[in-house]
């Protein structure tokens, strides 16, 4: 399992503070396999990591908002590459115990295989939906950790740890890395002084994603509403018709404020929303920690623009707006229009803004579809030789498929995992089977 972990080692990856770069490790993974067995089990059976492990280069990745504001800068930190080799093998045994013994629970869409945002907005978003088809008003409310995994405290998360069962030599080995550990931010090569790391997971760790998982796994534990998690991003929704309704979905917030008071975790008040859906919502006002909640027409949702109405129209234009901005940066920042150069670069730094788990939010107004087309109209028309040519000769000359079609190809592998693939614990959810009288007809047929 050395060996192997060793050479899927990216080599892109920058080294952490003890300067051993990834290239080497993977170079030399049969000289250093044997070497890094001993090391790993000796740091596993005695429940000491080694000093360089706890070391943390930290880079501030600026998130959104005023420049100048250090709080809008997202720490992640470069640790030694060796620790991380470890620590994904002890993610890996972490990970089989946690879906073996059902512990996570089935809200959580973060930093789970076969999870991913877009199947946190399908989800959730189906069960909007259907709401408001039946008649229903529906508010949903966006929730938002302060510093959520810089908060952490290890204590409580060591006391979670052992609560679901996890050996005390795997809890004794993660105490251990969670103490002592000292960071040191990097600023354009400069770098400022060691300070000590009291609370928190390390962000840019291997193991601290799972560690936070199962920190948060009883979130929504006593709560009436449909929460969903994607690491620290919650959000619940509940029908409200009534009075009733309103103060159940009041008394969820209440409950979430108390877990959060225990668990030394705070929200931040400011950033958490209420959106009222259904042309007859009451428009009720909701508080946090005795915070009144502000309202809001549109939120941005693991990335995805979600308006009052479920409508995609904002979403499209963010997306042609943000690619549109990628490719005049191509056009202006590179002279060749050779097509070994435009190509790769459309494919890597434009396409994907347009196609960011569009299986939720593909659109179906024509002037949506056109404007998303239009992106890649002007992609193609940059390569040398393309100029005269018709959109579809275009397509056909470089090997590219319509946006159009692609999305319906990605409609249809996200329909077979959902009922075929790896999706498939999912699927219960959104699909119901019809069951058969007779003897023919395919199982996997749904209702309609």
């Amino acid at each position: 399992m050395v060996l192997k972990g060793l050479h899927t080692i990216n080599v892109n990856k920058a080294p952490g503070p003890d300067g051993i770069h990834p290239r080497v490790l993977r170079e030399l993974g049969a000289e250093l396999q044997w070497p890094l067995f001993v090391i790993f089990s000796d740091s596993l059976s005695s429940g000491m990591v080694p000093r360089d492990w706890k070391k943390a280069n930290v880079t501030p990745i600026f998130k959104k908002g005023v420049r100048s504001q250090p709080g809008n800068y997202r720490p992640v930190s470069l640790t030694s590459v060796v620790g991380k080799l470890f620590e994904g093998l002890l993610r890996d045994h972490i990970q089989n115990y946690v879906v073996e013994n059902g512990i996570m629970s089935s809200n959580q869409h973060g930093f789970m295989k076969d999870r991913s945002c877009q199947t946190n907005l399908i989800a959730f978003y189906d069960e909007v939906s259907k709401k408001l088809d039946s008649g229903d008003s529906v508010d949903i409310i966006y929730l938002d950790f302060a510093k959520a995994f810089d908060t952490v405290p290890h204590k409580r998360l060591l006391s979670k740890l052992r609560s679901i069962g996890l050996s005390e030599v795997v809890c004794t080995w993660i105490e251990n890395w969670l103490q002592d550990r000292v960071q040191r931010v990097v600023v354009n090569g400069t770098f400022s002084t060691w300070s000590k790391v009291l609370s928190g997971v390390p962000q840019g760790s291997v193991l601290g994603p799972l560690l936070f998982n199962l920190f948060i796994n009883d979130l929504g534990e006593g709560i009436m509403s449909n929460v969903s998690v994607f690491a620290d991003d919650t959000k619940l929704c509940r029908p409200v018709n009534s009075i009733q309704d309103v103060t159940s979905l009041q008394q969820d917030l209440d409950q979430l404020a108390i877990w959060a008071a225990k668990w030394q975790m705070r929200f931040n008040v400011d950033k958490c929303k209420v959106m009222h859906l259904g042309c007859k919502n009451m428009q009720a006002p909701y508080t946090l920690n005795g915070t009144a909640l502000g309202k809001s027409i549109m939120e941005k949702d693991l990335g995805v623009l979600v308006d009052n109405k479920l409508g995609c129209s904002k979403q499209c234009q963010a997306a042609a707006a943000r690619a549109n901005k990628v490719l005049s940066c191509i056009k202006r920042g590179i002279d060749s229009r050779e097509e070994g150069v435009i190509l790769p670069l459309y494919r890597a730094l434009v396409r994907p803004h347009l196609e960011y788990a569009v299986q939720f939010w593909s659109p179906v107004l024509k002037r949506d579809i056109i404007e998303l087309e239009r992106v890649q109209r002007r992609a193609t028309k940059l390569v040398k030789g393309m100029e005269s040519l018709s959109y579809e000769e275009r397509l056909a000359k470089l090997g590219l498929f319509t946006l159009e079609k692609r999305r319906l190809r990605g409609d249809m592998i996200t329909m077979y995992k959902y009922i075929r693939g790896s999706y498939n614990n999912l699927s219960n959810v959104l699909f119901t089977s019809r069951s058969f009288q007779r003897t023919r007809g395919h199982p996997l047929r749904l209702a309609g």
